[in-house]
C-alpha cells in the first residue's frame, strides 16, 4: 500500500542507532544501515530521505531516553549520592559493550559538521546541564557547592566529555569512577553537621 512503512519502524531505528553508535556518524553508509536493518536502501531513502534524517530520527528517541535516566539518577536526596550515581551511570554507559561503544554524542559530533545535527547534539547536552543546574539548585545543594550552580552544571557536563576519552584510552571503570568522584568532592563542601 503506497505511504505505508513495509517494516517495523522502532525495530529499524533501534538497529540504526546501533551502526552509528558502532561506526560514528561519519563513517556509516545508508548500505550500511540497509544492512544492519533489513531494510532495503530504498525504503530507507522512502521513508527518511537521507542518512542525516535518519540518524536524527533514532538519535531523539535516544536522547529522551537518556536525559529521563539522567533525571532519575540526580533525584538521589543527597546531592553528593545525585552526582556520583549520574557518573556512574554515565561511565557504565560508555563502557557498554564489546568493544565499549562510547558516547554517540560526541562520535556523533566528531564525525560531522552537518549544523542540524551539531544543534540536536547540543540541546541534548544542554539539557544534561539544565538537569544539572535544577538538581544542584535545591537548598540543600545549594548550601553544599564550593561554587556557583551554573559554573558546577557546566564543569559536570565537560567531565562527562573528558570522561569519554579517558573510556575510550583506559577503559577501566574504578579509575574512571574514581576520577569523577575526585570532581564530586572538589565541587561540594562537607556536609554540615
Amino acid at each position: 500500500m503506497a505511504g505505508r512503512r513495509q517494516f517495523d519502524e522502532q525495530q529499524t531505528l533501534e538497529r540504526a542507532l546501533e551502526v552509528f553508535w558502532t561506526k560514528g556518524y561519519g563513517a556509516t553508509s545508508m548500505q550500511d544501515l540497509a544492512a544492519a536493518t533489513g531494510v532495503q536502501r530504498g525504503s530507507l531513502y522512502n521513508a527518511y530521505h537521507d542518512k542525516e534524517s535518519l540518524f536524527l530520527r533514532a538519535y531523539e528517541g535516544h536522547s529522551q531516553q537518556l536525559m529521563a535516566d539522567v533525571a532519575e539518577q540526580l533525584a538521589h536526596p543527597d546531592v553528593e549520592q545525585a552526582l556520583l550515581r549520574f557518573f556512574n551511570f554515565t561511565i557504565a554507559s560508555m563502557l557498554k559493550g564489546s568493544p565499549s561503544r562510547g558516547c554517540l554524542t560526541t562520535k556523533a559530533a566528531m564525525g560531522t559538521d552537518d549544523e542540524d545535527i551539531t544543534a540536536v547534539l547540543r540541546s541534548s547536552l544542554d539539557t544534561m546541564e539544565r538537569l544539572l543546574l535544577e538538581r544542584l539548585c535545591t537548598e540543600g545543594a545549594r548550601a553544599r557547592l564550593t561554587v556557583p550552580p551554573a559554573e558546577a552544571a557546566r564543569v559536570l557536563v565537560t567531565m562527562t566529555r573528558g570522561v569519554v576519552v579517558m573510556a575510550r584510552l583506559h577503559p577501566d571503570q574504578e579509575q574512571l569512577t574514581a576520577t569523577a568522584a575526585s570532581l564530586v568532592r572538589s565541587l561540594l563542601a562537607a556536609p554540615v553537621g
